[in-house]
């Protein structure tokens, strides 16, 4: 998927109505009258033998008979006929078409295809793009154009919505207008056999007149087209999305609705966090918060102020924060003070700020001034309930007069009433201030703007390196993973499991094999300490259920013993399970150590999924868990642990010390790479996870396995590309002796090196890498060079190592792949000190390699034309000038589909 040939859809300078019909209450009829009143602009051309004319606009047969070839067209013909008309504009030239046609998956052809497969099919021949089937259809107000058959028309506007259901288009079409919202593009996606949320967001995050993006969400059926094109969107404007189906049932519904499988709610929440994106609950919540978005200025922390004049108010609004996770600001001894100075004796020392119900326009503004000017406050929610003593309105006006004079404090206002406060709600309004008619809403507006800065903050972290060398021993768990399934089991043995994580270096039980209670009884001989028995059965999941376990055995005698007790049991109870035999293990002593749980599932939506939480035998009935999308770091894998109830005790309580967070951080990113290297795992569970002061330690293990299926896209974000990596010698150079760098993807942790490789560029470097003087990036612009989609974007550091210790970027070589991976425009840099030594070509020659490998069309770079240094180099290469950009600019390019030059294999 991508945008290719979208903006046909979108801006479309002329339009065909197949299927335009006079007879009223007909979709046909609906689609014309809806174009001719929104006054588009351009051709509108009805297609139906039957007619002469349409709505009074001449008729045509068939699509041969146009007189120009329409950009788009609308196709609101039987199922029968779509695919010969389709075949009909794709002869003709058309690129685009909306078909709001429904039933095209229920019926087939002779051939077996469904009526949609054969529709797509000769779409994609001709390069065509389809919205739809069964959709209502889309407006773009700013173009005039409605092509849908919606009962109202969308006012013009910055937000574009996009949905998956007909019906909540046309309901929420009806909410806005009286409201007075509009929109940049409408579209409803119907049953999304082309178009797709990944390839709308990928074109509306790059589009000019869209400030906010709202998604109605169903399912995802392209989980990586989505992760990267939603990851990319939020970076440039706020995502908000309604995913229905949050329980169980109504996931089933969705389920139905769509035709596809609905993910688990919760994974969809981790899918949303992990891309930027903000997730909401209703509609009244989704276009509340899109406004509190555009009004307030990002905030850089959570401490909220509340300033009243009325206590019932106040805690109230506390009463929600707190329920929603928020924090409530400690007013310091200095703003007390400051308060005290200003406000009657009765006021509530304290915050929620009450200063009572007589409070006049002065007193407000006073105390806004001094929580203005105080550093542990980060926003304040200014209310005020109507009396007879005070003017709200004069209230108001003092608010919006201090309100001008800041520039640090975000501030919100909840004027609580109806008839009185009316006016100063609409003279918030207009001086872009965020207003609200009650303190929930008030306080759930703040915290979508805690929760939209969180999630950014996600996408911008660098996190924190790895607290240990993390090297895997692949070839060791793939052979184990091997033997499983070559044995036919569906579930490794418990020894098994633990032999995979003790390669991955998840510190694991000391645990052996025995057939027999005999060989318990010997091997428990040999063991020093207390063991504990389990039964070895590829039928038995939960062992403890079925007393399958023995714990604290001290001798070999009671081994063997409990051992026979064991088999009697389970022969007598599951007569039918095989019994492999049993495991012995050590008795992990870890007294106080926290029982946690960590696993991995398949979601159906999202691929592998990692689970967190509180372990233990009670794991399903305490619920306490938090998911990621692999790959994970130390940043993302710290966030998941927050998000449970757990995480708090993990940090230590009374006497008990914090437990060793990277360790259990460091254990999630090990699950995480073995998920990603051995797809052939299913479902992982690692509970209990001992976890103390002291590290951590896998007492019990599971593995399901299987034959995968769609390797290549099975997760949802692309993992590091490790077999990129490469070790190349560089030639001496500037007294740097001859040696060896480590050529590799970029990953995020390296920001702090992007740092100091930049710092150390020379002014004419800078300036012929970014045509300009830039001797420090924001932290902002080198997230974005150093956190990069491995599935659009490839950037290729010269690792190398200091004299003193420590690694150090010497070059960095980049591409931006366009969405039909037609073009890569590339750019290179190399530390000015190491020209000479050969690293620049070795880097361009390594992307070369790379996009051809991808099979993109050609590369494209732009280089100052008194750069000649480099116009040398890159044509050395292959590349040839094509154009000039502007007066110093020039744009080189190389041909990737033809043959190699002599150089560029050397």
């Amino acid at each position: 998927m991508s945008t290719r040939n979208l903006a046909h859809l979108f801006r479309p300078q002329s339009i065909a109505v197949i299927g335009a019909s006079n007879r009223e209450k007909s979709v046909g009829a609906v689609v014309m009258r809806n174009l001719l009143e929104g006054g588009f602009e351009g051709p509108i051309m009805p297609v139906n033998a039957k007619y002469q004319a349409v709505a009074g606009v001449l008729a045509y047969p068939d699509v041969d008979s146009l007189p120009v070839t329409p950009d788009m067209a609308v196709i609101c013909t039987p199922p029968a006929t779509v695919v010969p008309m389709i075949e009909a504009l794709g002869q003709r030239g058309t690129r685009a078409a909306t078909v709001l046609t429904a039933g095209m998956a229920r019926h087939t052809l002779e051939d077996g295809r469904t009526y949609q497969e054969a529709m797509l099919d000769v779409a994609r021949a001709y390069g065509m793009r389809i919205l739809g089937p069964n959709c209502v259809g889309l407006l773009v107000p700013g173009m005039k154009m409605n092509a849908s058959f919606a009962h109202i028309s969308a006012l013009d506007g910055k937000i574009a919505f996009v949905s998956q259901s007909g019906a909540v288009c046309t309901s929420v079409l009806d909410w806005a207008k009286p409201r007075g919202i509009g929109f940049s593009h409408f579209i409803s996606l119907g049953d999304i056999a082309d178009v797709d949320f990944g390839d709308v967001l990928d074109y509306l995050g790059s589009d000019p007149h869209t400030r906010a993006i709202l998604l109605y969400i169903e399912t995802i059926r392209q989980r990586r087209n989505f992760m990267s094109a939603a990851r990319a969107a939020a970076r440039n404007k706020p995502i908000l999305a309604i995913k229905s189906g949050r329980v169980a049932e109504g996931a089933k519904a969705a389920a139905s609705h769509t035709g596809a499988l609905a993910g688990a709610d919760h994974v969809y929440d981790a899918a949303f966090k992990r891309a930027g994106m903000l997730r909401v609950n209703d509609f009244e919540e989704l276009f509340a918060a899109v406004e509190t978005l555009a009004r307030a200025r990002p905030t850089k922390g959570e401490r909220l102020a509340v300033l009243t004049n009325g206590g019932g108010l106040g805690v109230m609004a506390v009463d929600e924060l707190i329920a929603h996770g928020g924090q409530l600001a400690e007013l310091s001894e200095e703003t007390i003070a400051r308060l005290d100075q200003v406000l009657p004796e009765t006021w509530s020392k304290g915050n929620p700020v009450d200063i009572i119900g007589d409070a006049p326009g002065e007193r407000y503004e006073a105390a806004l001034k001094a929580l203005f000017e105080s550093r542990e406050v980060d926003a304040v929610l200014c209310m005020h309930c109507p009396v007879a003593i005070s003017s709200a309105t004069e209230v108001a006006e003092k608010v919006i007069e201090v309100a001008r004079a800041n520039r640090r404090v975000n501030l919100a206002t909840c004027w609580v009433g109806e008839q009185a406060v009316r006016e100063p709600r609409e003279m918030f309004a207009k001086a872009s201030i965020p207003t609200f008619d009650t303190p929930s809403k008030a306080v759930q507006a703040f915290m979508h703007l805690v929760t939209y800065r969180r999630n950014q903050d996600m996408l911008m972290e660098t996190p924190a390196s790895l607290p240990s060398d993390f090297t895997p021993a692949t070839a060791t768990a793939r052979l184990v993973m091997e033997n499983a399934l070559s044995m036919g089991h569906d579930f490794m043995s418990e020894p098994e499991a633990k032999a995979v994580f003790a390669a991955y270096g998840i510190p694991t039980v000391e645990t052996h094999i025995a057939r027999t209670p005999e060989d318990c009884r010997e091997m428990a001989a040999q063991m020093e300490g207390a063991v504990a028995l389990k039964v070895l059965s590829p039928d038995i999941t939960h062992k403890s259920d079925v007393g399958g376990v023995v714990l604290d055995l001290n001798t070999p005698e009671e081994v063997e013993s409990a051992a026979r007790h064991m088999e009697e049991r389970l022969r007598a109870t599951f007569p039918d399970a095989e019994l492999s035999g049993f495991t012995v293990q050590r008795m992990a002593r870890r007294p106080g150590a926290h029982e946690l749980i960590v696993g991995v599932s398949n979601d159906p939506i999202f691929g592998p999924v990692i689970l967190f939480g509180e372990g233990g035998t009670a794991v399903e009935v305490i619920g306490d868990r938090a998911v990621g999308l692999p790959p994970l770091n130390m940043s993302l894998a710290r966030q998941i642990i927050s998000e449970t109830r757990i995480y708090k005790r993990l940090l230590g309580y009374r006497d008990r010390p914090p437990a060793d967070l990277d360790a259990i951080c460091l254990t999630l990113i090990q699950v995480a790479q073995l998920v990603i290297d051995i797809p052939e795992i299913q479902e992982l569970d690692i509970n209990p996870l001992f976890a103390d002061s002291k590290g951590v330690l896998a007492v019990d293990a599971r593995i399901k396995v299987a034959i995968p299926h769609n390797v290549g896209k099975r997760l949802a974000i692309r993992p590091y590309p490790k077999q990129q990596e490469e070790k190349v010698a560089l030639r001496p150079v500037n007294g740097f002796p001859e040696r060896e760098v480590l050529i590799r993807p970029i990953r995020p942790e390296d920001e702090p090196n992007h740092h100091e490789f930049i710092s150390r560029l020379t002014d004419e470097d800078i300036r012929f890498r970014f045509f300009g003087l830039v001797h420090e990036l924001p932290h902002s612009q080198m997230a974005r060079l150093t956190q990069i989609d491995y599935d659009r974007e490839m950037a290729f550091i010269a690792e190398g190592r200091r004299a003193s210790g420590g690694r150090e970027t010497l070059g960095v070589v980049r591409t931006v792949t366009d969405s039909e991976n037609d073009s890569a425009e590339f750019s290179i840099v190399v530390r000015s000190d190491l020209k000479g030594s050969g690293l620049g070509q070795i880097l361009l020659k390594k992307m070369i390699g790379y996009c051809r490998q991808r099979q993109t069309r050609v590369m494209v770079g732009q280089v100052l034309k008194e750069n000649t240094r480099m116009l040398h180099f890159v044509e050395s290469l292959g590349f040839r000038r094509t154009r000039t950009v502007d007066e110093g600019v020039v744009e080189v390019e190389l041909d990737l589909a033809a043959p190699p030059t002599e150089a560029e294999g050397a």
